[in-house]
């Protein structure tokens, strides 16, 4: 379909928990000196530009990261993402308005080493010249307009057994839910090493628990699932919450996030807001 675009969404409350995972568990990689593969299936635009028209029509960001960005009482776990936000803005005309927000390239490239190597997958035919200009002094790193869930498959194992695999799908169609399940089984029955990040939208609670169903009766181990919501679920038509599948976490993850989520209750959600936290498969 490709008519998603990411800017409009850039810097909402699901982008805090997506990135603020995918800052921890990149900052966990690099404590090791050997380096590693970021494979990114649905790459977006590498940053995006608060002030431009997308972001401003739906103002997402102003309840997402715009809420915490200057917080005093963050937790130390927020840290890394929000110091790497804070440096993109150096140069905003105000301390208190943000003028650009990353997409996952623009997470991964503040993290990645000249040891390690990034591959970006993009299809959307604006986006990926976004893309490729964002990455034009960037080394290391290699951007296909191509499908993302190939690309995935076929990049692993990767040669130094060690990788971040971000799938981030647009679920424009009914089908991403167990595409993505499916692939990241695929590639666990290649690299069962790797550490992978899914991430999904809570529209249709239905279509998240055949995502879990799908996970346990696999051969994959060690999933953390982590999900915040706004609100309760409904049958009507929009994002209500957020969540992840995180397959080989960081084994400090479930402890940073049991920070992260009371936090964004109170700072992004209200009475009606609520989080889990749920080890679906053990190691």
């Amino acid at each position: 379909m490709l008519s998603y675009r990411h800017a409009f969404h850039a810097g909402n409350f699901a982008d805090v928990l997506k990135h603020s995972v995918l800052s921890l568990v990149l900052d966990y990689m690099t404590r090791k000196e050997k380096g590693f593969h970021y494979i990114d299936s649905h790459s977006g635009a590498g940053m995006y530009q608060l002030a431009e028209e997308y972001a401003q029509k739906t103002g997402e960001y102003k309840d997402g990261i715009a809420k915490i960005i200057n917080d005093d009482d963050a937790p130390e776990s927020l840290e890394p993402y929000l110091s790497l936000i804070k440096s993109l803005n150096l140069n905003s005309n105000s301390s208190d308005e943000l003028e650009v927000y990353p997409g996952s390239p623009g997470i991964a490239k503040a993290f990645v080493r000249r040891q390690d190597s990034s591959h970006l997958f993009e299809l959307h035919p604006t986006d990926i010249q976004h893309l490729e200009d964002f990455c034009q002094r960037w080394r290391k790193v290699f951007v296909k307009q191509a499908d993302g869930y190939k690309g995935v498959l076929g990049l692993v194992p990767p040669p130094s057994r060690r990788g971040v695999v971000l799938i981030d799908p647009p679920y424009e169609l009914k089908e991403d839910y167990q595409k993505a399940v499916k692939t990241i089984v695929k590639a666990y029955e290649k690299f069962s090493t790797g550490t992978y990040i899914l991430w999904y939208p809570v529209v249709k609670r239905e279509l998240i628990e055949q995502m879990s169903y799908n996970f346990v009766k696999s051969s994959v181990k060690n999933v953390l699932q982590v999900e915040f919501c706004l609100e309760s679920d409904t049958e009507e038509y929009g994002m209500t919450g957020t969540g992840l599948f995180i397959v080989n976490p960081p084994w400090q993850l479930s402890q940073q996030l049991e920070e992260i989520l009371p936090y964004m209750k109170t700072k992004l959600g209200d009475n009606g807001s609520s989080y889990t936290l749920n080890q679906l498969i053990a190691e």
